[in-house]
């Protein structure tokens, strides 16, 4: 942005700790793409007539944030749907994204950031390969990542030259970069399973020394660390042992915790992001959800791949975690909507270690969504109870109420379409990388 702007709605979401609704709001945003006022218009600084004002209709809401994505893997969708996790990764997944090449992910991710941008999501926690073309996608969507380059060990595989490769890329281009900050870089050890404990001590050592994010997959399913519990108790107590827990560290999946390790997470400060869909999908189980949140472990929403998903609708991924919630319990009040909301913004946010995204408050960067209230969803309106109003946004409404979108204050979708992306052409592109990747076409 280079100038100011105003931004008046009947409603706004801020995601505070306490979840107000600000009715007859005002966002002020400064030419810096940063918030300067979220609060009542009768409360607001006064504002120069040549400020633009933009008038919404409906509900101003932060972007919400994706803590758990491979989206690059919209190539993939369908590919062997019905398989449980281990063998669907080795007997399908891994073949074809061995034969992915830098062009095919940049057009999935691209693919990927339009579908998230168009459904309000405006950050997504990424973990793949050939990750500059990735982070091209995001820059040229317009969109913000916080990027994880994935590596493993297996044949071919250099885990050691991949961990050194991630932090010459920090080194050089900083920890975040691009317009708004819009890239931050990660290191993405895939999981215990798939790698040595070096790796992890490794790891552990160079995001400390960079202050970076490790975003690893943890406790998906019984099967896959059935070693490392048998040498090390559980996978928790091998990332507490290895000092993966020392630093920032973000724990996908965390489905097949004892009240021990929710404890050792707990006590480290790591994050959580929650995948109940595609946990669901791949019969992996459901993350004890209740028992983190009581521990006060910071747990975020995730899709995981659109390949075990099968989409990118985190507003989906909240009506999961709430029915799942409730189900796993039997108390209604387990996960409530203004939870859920919390979860997809603020508190997702926070499981990434950013205190700069996913709520509407001043210094923050302004990624919004303004959510369209003219369909059934809100046949009450607005002037109802708050309660009422966030239980239609988080039940009834979700991503197909998405109107507008803004990424540090720059639109990048306007009535429901993206601006930045020809999303036809990104399609089409798509679907020429999937014919490349899957031999078919």
């Amino acid at each position: 942005m280079s100038t100011s702007r105003r931004f008046l709605a009947p409603i706004a979401l801020p995601a505070d700790p306490s979840c107000s609704v600000i009715r007859d709001a005002v966002v002020d945003v400064g030419p810096d793409g940063r918030i300067t006022y979220c609060g009542t218009a009768a409360e607001a600084p006064s504002a120069a007539p040549d400020v633009p004002r933009t008038r919404l209709s409906g509900i101003l809401t932060p972007g919400l944030v994706n803590t758990h994505a491979h989206s690059p893997m919209t190539l993939l969708r369908g590919l062997g749907g019905d398989l449980p996790l281990l063998p669907w990764l080795q007997d399908v997944i891994w073949p074809a994204e061995a034969r992915m090449r830098s062009r095919d992910a940049r057009a999935g991710m691209l693919l990927g950031c339009t579908e998230m941008l168009r459904g309000g999501v405006t950050t997504s926690a990424e973990m793949y390969a050939h990750a500059e073309a990735v982070a091209e996608a995001v820059l040229e969507a317009g969109s913000r990542v916080l990027l994880a380059p994935a590596y493993f060990d297996r044949p071919g595989g250099d885990w050691r030259g991949d961990i050194d490769a991630v932090g010459r890329w920090i080194d050089a281009d900083g920890l975040r970069f691009g317009p708004g900050e819009r890239v931050e870089l990660c290191y993405g050890p895939h999981s215990a399973y798939t790698l040595p404990p070096q790796a992890l001590r490794r790891t552990a050592q160079e995001a400390a020394r960079r202050g970076a994010l490790v975003h690893i997959h943890v406790a998906e399913t019984l099967a896959e660390d059935a070693a490392q519990r048998e040498r090390y108790g559980s996978v928790p107590q091998l990332l507490k042992e290895t000092g993966l827990l020392n630093g920032r560290l973000l724990a996908a999946h965390a489905v097949h915790l004892s009240d021990s390790d929710i404890a050792v997470l707990a006590e480290s400060g790591a994050g959580v992001a929650h995948c109940p869909g595609s946990n669901a999908k791949l019969a992996s189980g459901t993350a004890p959800l209740h028992a983190l949140r009581s521990a006060s472990v910071t747990v975020g929403l995730g899709t995981d791949g659109p390949a075990s998903n099968d989409d990118l609708d985190l507003w989906e991924e909240a009506r999961l975690a709430m029915m799942f919630a409730r189900q796993s319990t039997g108390d209604p009040l387990t996960l409530t909507a203004r939870d859920a909301f919390l979860m997809a913004t603020s508190a997702g946010a926070a499981a990434l270690g950013r205190s700069d995204i996913g709520s509407l408050r001043p210094g923050n960067w302004a990624d919004m969504a303004h959510i369209g209230v003219d369909g059934p969803y809100f046949t009450a309106g607005l002037d109802v109870t708050d309660g009422h109003l966030l239980a239609n946004l988080m039940w009834a409404a979700g991503a197909r109420a998405v109107r507008d979108v803004w990424v540090a204050g720059e639109p990048v979708v306007v009535d429901g379409e993206t601006v930045l992306v020809d999303r036809i052409a990104a399609q089409r592109a798509a679907a020429e990388a999937t014919s490349r990747v899957i031999g078919v076409g």
